[in-house]
C-alpha cells in the first residue's frame, strides 16, 4: 500500500515562494498519477494541481494557474509543488494523493484520489 508524506510548508509573506514535496513509499510511484489538494479552515478539500504518468501531463486549478508548478521525479519517488507569488488565500493545509479513479475526469474530485498524507501547513501573510 502506498504511503505519502508531505513536507516543505511554512510561513511566508505575500509574494513569496515555497516548494512542497511529497515522498511516496510502499508502491510503484511511477505508475500512479498524482495530485495536490488543499484545505483551508472551514472549507472542503479542493483540487490544486495534477500530474499524469507523463510529467508533461499537468492540470491546474484556475486559482493557481501561472503561479504553481507541479512536477515529479520518479527516480526519487517524489512529487513537488513549486508555489510562487503566494497570496493570503493560498493559506491551507496541503495534501498529496494518488489518483485511483478517473470517474470525475477533469473535475479532479477528492473521491478519485486516495492514500493521503498528513499534510503540510502553508501560511501566507499579507
Amino acid at each position: 500500500q502506498v504511503q505519502l508524506a508531505e513536507s516543505g510548508g511554512g510561513s511566508v509573506q505575500a509574494g513569496g515562494s515555497l516548494i512542497l514535496s511529497c515522498v511516496a513509499s510502499g508502491g510503484s510511484f511511477r505508475w500512479h498519477a498524482m495530485g495536490w489538494f488543499r484545505r483551508s479552515p472551514g472549507k472542503e478539500r479542493e483540487f490544486v494541481a495534477y500530474v499524469g504518468l507523463s510529467p508533461d501531463s499537468t492540470y491546474y486549478a484556475d486559482s493557481v494557474k501561472g503561479r504553481f508548478t507541479i512536477s515529479r521525479d520518479n527516480a526519487k519517488n517524489t512529487l513537488y509543488l513549486q508555489m510562487n507569488n503566494l497570496k493570503p488565500e493560498d493559506t491551507a493545509v496541503y495534501y498529496c494523493g494518488v489518483r485511483i479513479s478517473y470517474a470525475s475526469g477533469s473535475e479532479m474530485r477528492t473521491t478519485d484520489f486516495a492514500y493521503w498524507g498528513l499534510g503540510t501547513q502553508v501560511t501566507v501573510s499579507s
